[in-house]
Order: C-alpha cells, then sequence, then structure tokens
C-alpha cells in the first residue's frame, strides 16, 4: 500500500476540514506572543484506527482540564487512508475544535514505520509560524490531567524536551556507539561537543541524546521540527543506515526518533533547550507494558499522562492501584471502558 498522504486523494467529504493555507510572519525567539498569535497550538498525526478515540480523548481531557490553555487550537494530521472512514470520535474531536488535516510523505521514506508524524510535525511547524508562540506536538495518547503550563517556554527556549521512557534503541553514555548509532552520527553529522548524558524515566539508563517524540514543544520560527524532516530523509536515503535496520527491525521502526536527535544537536544551542520536569508526560501503567524498575502509579502532581496501549487490555480495577485526583482518574475510566485490544502494539 502506498504511504502517501496528498490533498488530492482526500475524499471530497472531508475536504473542508483541511486546513493547507500557509501562514506567514515571523517572531523573534522568547518573545511574548503578539495580540494576534496563540501563546500555544497543539498538533499530533493519528495513524492507526484506534488512535480515533485517543485523539477525542486528548482533546476532550484539554478542554476539560487545561486550565488557561484549555481553548489552544488542535490540529489533527490524519493518515489519508482513514479519512474516509466513518469515526464518531473523530466527529466529537471536530466539535470540539480540532481541526483536521492531511500531509504528504515521500514513499522512499515511509519503509521506516511512524515516519509520516514527522513530516505533519514540519508542516504544522510551517503553518504555526507567526500564529502561535509556542508548538506542542504530541501523540494523541496524551491526557491533560492539569495545565500544562511548562509548555509555555521560557524567554530564549526553543525547544522543551523530554527523554524518551526506555532505553530502547538508545546508546548508553558510558558505553561505544554501536554499529547503527555510529553511522547514525556520521550521516547526521552530530559533533562531539554537542552529546550530553540524559536520564530515561523509567529504567534510570544514563543514555547519550535521544529525545521523546510523543512530546516535543517547540518554537516554531526556529524551524526544528523542519529539520527533524530534513535529517529522517538523509537517514532513510543512507544504504548503511538502511541495511543495519532490515538487520534489526526495532532500530528501522526507531529511526524516525534517532533523526530528532541529530535535528536537536545540530540545530540547537544547548542554552536553548530546557528539561521538562517529570509532570510532563508522566508513562502510566509503563512497567506493566514493557518493564523497568519503577512504578508510575501516581498521578497526584501530574499536568499530562501517556499511556500507550494500556487501556485497550487494562484490568477491570487498574484504577484502585493509582493515586492522584479522584475526579480525573474517574473521567479517564470513564474514556476508555470500550476500547479493544490492540495486538500489533509498539513500545515507544
Amino acid at each position: 500500500m502506498r504511504h502517501h498522504l496528498g490533498y488530492p486523494l482526500v475524499p471530497k467529504l472531508i475536504a473542508g476540514f483541511l486546513a493547507v493555507a500557509c501562514l506567514g510572519g515571523v517572531s523573534a525567539c522568547g518573545r511574548a506572543p503578539s495580540s494576534a498569535e496563540e501563546p500555544l497550538v497543539v498538533t499530533t498525526f493519528v495513524e492507526f484506527p484506534d488512535e480515533f478515540l485517543r485523539l477525542e480523548v486528548m482533546v476532550d481531557s484539554l478542554r476539560t482540564f487545561g486550565g488557561r490553555l484549555k481553548n489552544a487550537p488542535v490540529w489533527a494530521y490524519v493518515a489519508e487512508e482513514l479519512l474516509g472512514s466513518p469515526s464518531g470520535s473523530l466527529d466529537t474531536a471536530k466539535r470540539l475544535g480540532a481541526e483536521v488535516r492531511s500531509i504528504y510523505a515521500p514513499e522512499n521514506v515511509t519503509w521506516f514505520p511512524l515516519v509520516r508524524k514527522v513530516f505533519a510535525a514540519a508542516h504544522a511547524e510551517a503553518q504555526a509560524s507567526g500564529r502561535a508562540s509556542v508548538l506542542a506536538r504530541l501523540d494523541p495518547d496524551t491526557i491533560f490531567i492539569d495545565e500544562p503550563a511548562e509548555y509555555l517556554l521560557p524567554e530564549g527556549k526553543s525547544l522543551g524536551w523530554r527523554p524518551v521512557f526506555h532505553r530502547n534503541i538508545g546508546s548508553l553514555f558510558d558505553e561505544p556507539l554501536d554499529a547503527y548509532w555510529s553511522r547514525a552520527y556520521e550521516v547526521m553529522g552530530i559533533r562531539d561537543e554537542a552529546v550530553f548524558p540524559m536520564i530515561t524515566p523509567a529504567d534510570g539508563h544514563r543514555i547519550r541524546p535521544y529525545f521523546q517524540a510523543g512530546c516535543v514543544v517547540v518554537r516554531p520560527e526556529r524551524g526544528l521540527l523542519k529539520k527533524w524532516e530534513e535529517t529522517l530523509v538523509r537517514l532513510a536515503a543512507d544504504p548503511l543506515i538502511r541495511d543495519l535496520c532490515g538487520k534489526d527491525q526495532r532500530k528501522r521502526t526507531f529511526t524516525f526518533q534517532a533523526a530528532l536527535t541529530g535535528a536537536v544537536l545540530n540545530h540547537l544551542e544547548r542554552g536553548e533547550m530546557t528539561a521538562l520536569s517529570d509532570r510532563i508526560n508522566y508513562p502510566l501503567f509503563f512497567r506493566e507494558m514493557f518493564g523497568g524498575g519503577k512504578d508510575f502509579h501516581d498521578m497526584t502532581s501530574v499536568a499530562t499522562v501517556r499511556y500507550e496501549y494500556f487501556f485497550q487490555n487494562a484490568p477491570p480495577d487498574w484504577d484502585k492501584t493509582i493515586r492522584g485526583p479522584a475526579d480525573r482518574i474517574a473521567w479517564i475510566k470513564d474514556r476508555f471502558g470500550s476500547e479493544g485490544q490492540d495486538p500489533d502494539h509498539l513500545g515507544r
């Protein structure tokens, strides 16, 4: 199947929902938004059918618990092959103010899974430049529990980042690069002096930079997400990277995320980056799904959570095992009462 998202292929039924006009204007990094700008725009990408419900929950939670940011615009890019499918969740997300959009991804890149979200992110960034002070690129399995005030980046900061949840294909900081990362560093042109350690929240590993792609907060005028797209294209075209990924499906799956590392380290100075706190992108029930030495059962002071595929096969008493605001826990339980199991889940 051709993984192509293009406006000529979008069914006429949803054409009226597509926002494709480029928005001009450039703002200086770190300044307060002008009266014509939104403080925040949220963008996401829906690639699989089960993510329609996730999108609905994400938008609904933002509107319900997002505080001063609850009315932030949400731009939902949807895989072309899903656009013609009826979805009550998508309809609900639209009623809650989500704008449905589409984007093109070249075929020579889509041999690598999950890459279309990168092209959607780059497009959203271009559209947000001059319209939003900050763009939050989120995976749709995000639930807002409280106002995500940390998304409003401090003056002089162009990126708010979180590390990957666990090591996954990441490179341990105190060990030599493996063949994949050595070649990736070479292709991406990463300088030694740009590399710094980060700690994975779920397993406590000290790794080289490997940024969480499911929560990336940027100043759109800096063009980081466009650099992510360009870096991914370079990696995807490299014969050795493709050969190594052909032998290791996990590296093939997460090459899109490795490309984010190159984009950040090559495009931004360290002083432009700010680490978001553990209140953001909290990996609820991560150990139950993927292992690790730490429980993630306490939502008491959390602003946003991620849940991967947990609620597609959750035990009926899961709400008794976590701590946090009772109304939020009840709200989440109400939203996921009937979701089915996804046999093809991937740990991000």
